[in-house]
């Protein structure tokens, strides 16, 4: 064996460097987990005495914390003052959960892929598969979290206008289904956005639908929202003019059978939005695109058990990619697929029987 020692030094640089961005992972839940953010960034400029009366935590822990953020570039620190501020970009990202680029959501879902390594691990072994019932409540609230900022800024102002005809029905007052709806945050939005549509969320898990269905009172939208539980293979209603799915075909375990019974239930002239993971076809020209890591990683500890625990077990994968998209929409018997919108995590297809 041959090492070079200078390839060496750099991919072991690289590898202190990812152990380090692991480790302030934890810190990054704990401080969204304890509002210390949203905290700094209401207080200004502060030292860790004076964040810890606003947050009402203790100082030594917090100013630990504060140094370790410093050191990740997550907060900034004035050595002449001693306060620690978390500047426009770092506010944004960690405080802001409104502003398409927060991503403070992302973290839960990451400590829910450590939680639920044992049962990633076992599922290796078996193929068996790990339901999504099964994982950590962090994944479901994370991906809620991660998903909505994305869906507040484009779905209203950009998707659903790309969709032909679309926008003018649902301003007639249409009927729409969210398949796959989680905690509900894109089936409230087009409430919110077309009062006079009416909406369906669909998820199969309970849980999910409960926290869709206090969410949707909360935002004063359940006059027209109802939640059901229901798997993308059985929910009921038909002649819907829209019927949508939001980052989840590729967690299912037949996407043929789901795509096919959404079609059974759409109107004749009704369009299926199929929103997913912005991936390209091939494995050589996703490892160009710095979100392939992200995707892959959690198709390993997420999408892909989540599949393999249902019936066929298809596991697309988070980088399915749109020809294998495609393909499943064909084979469900949609004549018309079109790529009509794309951001840096979402693409965004128009499937027409």
């Amino acid at each position: 064996m041959a090492v070079d020692p200078g390839k060496l030094e750099a991919f072991t640089g690289k590898m202190a460097g990812d152990i380090g961005a692991a480790m302030a992972a934890s810190l990054a839940v704990l401080g969204d987990h304890l509002g210390l953010y949203k905290a700094l960034a209401e207080a200004g400029p502060s030292t860790s005495a004076e964040l810890a009366v606003k947050a009402g935590v203790n100082e030594r822990n917090l100013r630990e914390w504060l140094s370790a953020q410093a050191a990740s570039g997550y907060v900034d620190y004035d050595d002449a003052t001693g306060k620690f501020l978390l500047n426009d970009e770092q506010r944004v990202v960690f405080a802001d959960e409104e502003n398409p680029a927060f991503m403070a959501g992302g973290f839960d879902v990451i400590a829910a892929m450590f939680l639920d390594e044992p049962k990633v691990a076992q599922a290796f072994r078996s193929g068996a598969g790990v339901g999504w019932h099964e994982r950590c409540p962090c994944l479901f609230r994370g991906t809620e979290r991660f998903f909505r900022p994305g869906y507040n800024i484009n779905l209203v102002s950009a998707w659903i206008p790309a969709l032909d005809g679309v926008e003018a029905k649902l301003n007639a007052g249409a009927s729409v289904a969210d398949v796959g709806c989680g905690h509900g945050a894109s089936t409230i939005l087009m409430a919110k956005a077309f009062p006079n549509a009416r909406f369906a969320g669909f998820d199969y898990h309970g849980p999910s639908v409960e926290r869709a269905r206090e969410a949707a009172k909360e935002a004063g939208v359940s006059d027209r929202v109802v939640f059901e539980v229901a798997a993308a293979k059985e929910f009921g209603g038909e002649d819907y003019a829209l019927v949508t799915m939001f980052d989840a075909l590729h967690d299912m375990g037949d996407p043929v059978g789901a795509a096919r019974h959404i079609r059974s239930r759409l109107a004749p002239d009704g369009t299926f939005m199929l929103v997913e993971p912005n991936a390209a076809d091939h494995l050589r020209d996703n490892l160009a695109n710095p979100l392939s890591r992200l995707l892959y990683s959690a198709s390993t500890m997420i999408c892909t058990p989540v599949s393999q625990s249902q019936e066929v077990g298809l596991a697309l994968g988070a980088a399915a990619g749109p020809q294998r998209l495609t393909n499943v929409a064909h084979e469900a018997g949609f004549t018309r697929v079109r790529r009509v919108a794309d951001t840096t995590l979402n693409l965004v297809l128009e499937l027409r029987p």
